[in-house]
């Protein structure tokens, strides 16, 4: 007799939530006062048991719009041909790496394949460390790179946060370049080389310790730090200060990569600079766990020092159709030019916005990844804390997912998915009015 697969119960929100309490890890934590139970997902849209829809503006991971046909499609059509790991030949693979380092300058040219973000930020770790024979790490200050264990220890998102052990004697954290808050503002010109300057101090530091910087880390647009957009020229400063210092320079791509950005596909471009080793993962597989390094020829070539890179799951003929379907309707549904478009709608309309709602202290971004501060006063800058997740709440109710992210979670962080429409930014806008109207009272 054919095997048979039992069905799963349809569970009502409290059940779900009283079984993960008992059964699922302790530390996960559920989004909302009263979470939600999503069954089902279509473009920019969630629907939940009662099939109502909600507008999705913080999932950039279903970066072609959620369950998108073309890439179900050919996941499907794959998985039932064959899936196997990469000691066998298969067209897959190589197609992949063909294609996605074509996106990138020409100097970065030699992919490793992984399964999340976490794992190609841990395996540029180790790839750099033996490129450069070093050992300490710069990062900036409230990013965050992964969830591995090596990954926490690079994070100050984690480490300097609850539950948090502090800051590894082996890591330098270079002060964050943000110009709405920070030491070097918007009126400055040279914001990005002053910001840059700071990693001549944690260069020095780790001299002082007697050890050699292997790498500097930074996101190319800042997520967790909130959403910042980096000052002109810095990237180019700090990537020369790290680089005399004889560290390779490392680009976190896994949040704002494929075209996210707008003006660029990788948001590296933005600033002029060609890194050593980009990471990605999130929006790779829309969805599907995958993630991926690129690098240098001869930072590739270092790493091969008897020790084989093996992964069981990573580079199987599932994932690279999936990955290359996404690839496509990228392309084909031109994307990155949608998001500039309707980006640029957002922080226009944002920016208005801001000229009638005190709470709104600044608008940053660039294409579908932007940011919204919201302070007490607009002098002082008083994170508005309180009122962000009551923001956040508000929508909610109205049917539309946001969350907060940055140093005080007072920051809105707006990262849909790239199908995100110009009717979908209108209807945002004006439901965002009016919680602003409501919180004013």
């Amino acid at each position: 007799m054919p095997t048979t697969v039992a069905p799963i119960p349809n569970r009502s929100p409290e059940d779900i939530i009283a079984l993960r309490r008992k059964h699922l890890n302790p530390t996960l934590s559920m989004s909302y006062k009263q979470p939600l139970k999503m069954v089902r997902g279509a473009g920019a849209y969630l629907y939940d048991q009662d099939g109502n829809a909600y507008l999705d503006m913080v999932n950039n991971v279903c970066h072609v719009g959620h369950c998108h046909p073309a890439v179900v499609a050919a996941g499907q059509a794959q998985m039932a041909q064959l899936n196997t790991n990469t000691r066998y030949l298969h067209d897959n693979i190589v197609e992949y790496a063909k294609r996605l380092s074509a996106t990138f300058p020409s100097e970065l040219s030699v992919v490793f394949l992984t399964n999340s973000g976490t794992e190609a930020n841990d395996l540029a770790l180790r790839i750099a460390k033996t490129y450069t024979q070093a050992n300490d790490i710069i990062v900036v200050d409230h990013a965050y790179h992964g969830n591995s264990p090596t990954m926490i220890e690079l994070s100050p998102y984690k480490f300097d946060g609850k539950g948090g052990r502090g800051r590894p004697a082996h890591i330098q954290v270079a002060e964050i370049p943000d110009d709405y808050r920070g030491r070097f503002r918007k009126d400055d010109p040279e914001a990005g080389a002053h910001y840059a300057e700071d990693l001549q101090r944690a260069i020095a530091a780790i001299h002082a310790r007697g050890e050699k910087p292997a790498a500097f880390y930074c996101e190319s647009v800042l997520g967790c730090g909130g959403q910042v957009v980096l000052p002109k020229g810095y990237l180019p400063a700090a990537y020369s200060h790290a680089r005399a210092a004889g560290a390779v320079c490392i680009a976190d791509e896994v949040q704002v990569g494929f075209g996210r950005a707008g003006d660029y596909f990788w948001a590296f471009e933005a600033q002029g600079v060609v890194p050593d080793i980009v990471t990605m993962g999130k929006p790779i597989g829309n969805g599907h766990p995958m993630g991926a390094v690129v690098t240098r020829p001869e930072i590739a070539q270092a790493f091969i020092t008897g020790m084989e890179y093996f992964n069981t799951f990573a580079g199987n003929p599932v994932s690279c159709a999936i990955g290359l379907a996404v690839l496509d309707v990228i392309q084909q549904e031109h994307l990155q030019a949608h998001a500039k478009q309707v980006g640029d709608f957002l922080m226009q309309g944002l920016n208005e916005l801001k000229s009638r709602h005190g709470l709104i202290g600044d608008v940053r971004g660039t294409g579908l990844f932007i940011g919204v501060e919201l302070v007490k006063d607009r002098t002082s800058l008083e994170p508005a804390t309180a009122e962000a997740n009551a923001v956040i709440e508000f929508l909610k109710a109205h049917h539309i997912l946001l969350s907060t992210d940055g140093p005080y979670d007072n920051v809105l962080k707006l990262k849909p998915p790239m199908v995100f429409s110009m009717e979908n930014a209108k209807e945002f806008l004006l439901q965002l009015d009016q919680a602003f109207t409501c919180l004013r009272g």
